[in-house]
């Protein structure tokens, strides 16, 4: 049985959407146990009002947690100030080993201290990073780092691209992912003294490494997995979801502008409906923690029940597939050479 703590009050719609999505993921696998953090009395409201979802309420337990930290909440002080709060409660299951994985939808800054603190780094490891996964051409791309380290040393983006290429071949199925170091031109004279440093070190590395990667590779496909440092990753991101919300209002409005588009657009729909899949991050789950003890997902602060579900599958893969020891086996196979 692989047991998740979910924090239950994390997210801009918990706890609804965080006992649904829990709900939803218990009645979807059997091998799961999902313990929900948080205000008992809030979580069992909501747990009172799911009807029709006993098939998932057997492998609920609820674990109280007094605090929440807010989104907009300073997080290493938070984390150390609100010591019962339900990001802290969670990560410390996993601490104590009362938990295989944390899924959270919460501060993500609060999420990457609690993992540090409580449940420390893999033997190692320097610095954790968020990966993120995002749609392109051929399929998908992990980016990392997305935001948790924004002061990067050439050692620190070397370990992202080794945890997050074991990361894609084991958990998204990806043989032998091509990994590209994300740059501002292709040219090997391109490049700060980061990227440079961090180049020579990706070489020599036990992974594929395909050289430097430029912003329009990224939805290209070219590469299976990008890495960068995390001040740069979180700006891509937060550009990517911007510009796909901005594209799909720009559709509606001009589709349905006059009775004749409106038709196309009734033709349309099944396709607007797939793009519209593929560029939800709801389809996508949550992002991994890399270098954290345990598994760690940091789901998107306005993660939906169907958002909610799909990052503790993801918790679920992870689990199931031992990935940090198969991390901590690449990182001293390079120790060694």
């Amino acid at each position: 049985m692989i047991r998740i703590a979910l924090d239950a009050m994390g997210g801009d719609f918990a706890p609804r959407e965080t006992v649904a999505g829990a709900l939803d993921a218990a009645a979807a696998w059997s091998d799961v146990q999902i313990l929900l953090v948080g205000d008992e009395r809030a979580i069992g409201k909501e747990l009172a009002a799911e009807k029709g979802k006993g098939a998932g309420k057997s492998a609920i337990e609820v674990v109280h947690a007094a605090e929440t930290i807010g989104m907009g909440e300073h997080a290493a002080g938070a984390v150390r100030r609100k010591r019962n709060s339900s990001i802290n409660v969670a990560a410390k299951l996993v601490a104590d080993k009362k938990a295989e994985a944390v899924v959270s939808a919460g501060n993500t800054g609060a999420m990457v201290a609690a993992a540090t603190l409580f449940m420390r780094l893999l033997p190692g490891v320097k610095r954790p990073g968020i990966a993120v996964t995002l749609p392109t051409q051929t399929g998908r791309c992990l980016l990392v780092d997305a935001g948790a380290n924004i002061y990067c040393k050439p050692e620190h983006l070397y370990q992202y691209a080794l945890m997050a290429s074991v990361f894609c071949e084991q958990v998204l199925e990806v043989r032998r992912p091509k990994v590209g170091l994300l740059n501002v031109g292709s040219e090997e004279e391109k490049g700060n003294a980061l990227v440079g440093q961090t180049a020579l070190m990706l070489k020599d590395a036990p992974i594929h490494y395909g050289g430097f990667a430029e912003g329009n590779d990224i939805y290209h496909g070219r590469f299976d997995v990008i890495v960068c440092e995390g001040f740069v990753g979180n700006t891509i991101l937060k550009v990517s979801e911007g510009l796909a919300e901005s594209m799909m209002l720009e559709m509606k409005k001009h589709l349905t502008a006059n009775p004749l588009t409106l038709l196309g657009a009734l033709m349309a729909k099944p396709a607007f409906h797939k793009i519209k899949d593929k560029l939800d991050y709801a389809e996508y789950g949550g992002a991994p923690l890399l270098g954290a003890q345990g598994v760690a997902i940091i789901a998107h602060g306005r993660s939906n029940a169907r958002a909610i579900r799909n990052a503790i599958g993801v918790a679920r893969e992870w689990a199931k597939h031992d990935v940090n020891a198969k991390i901590i086996d690449t990182l001293a196979a390079f120790e060694r050479q």
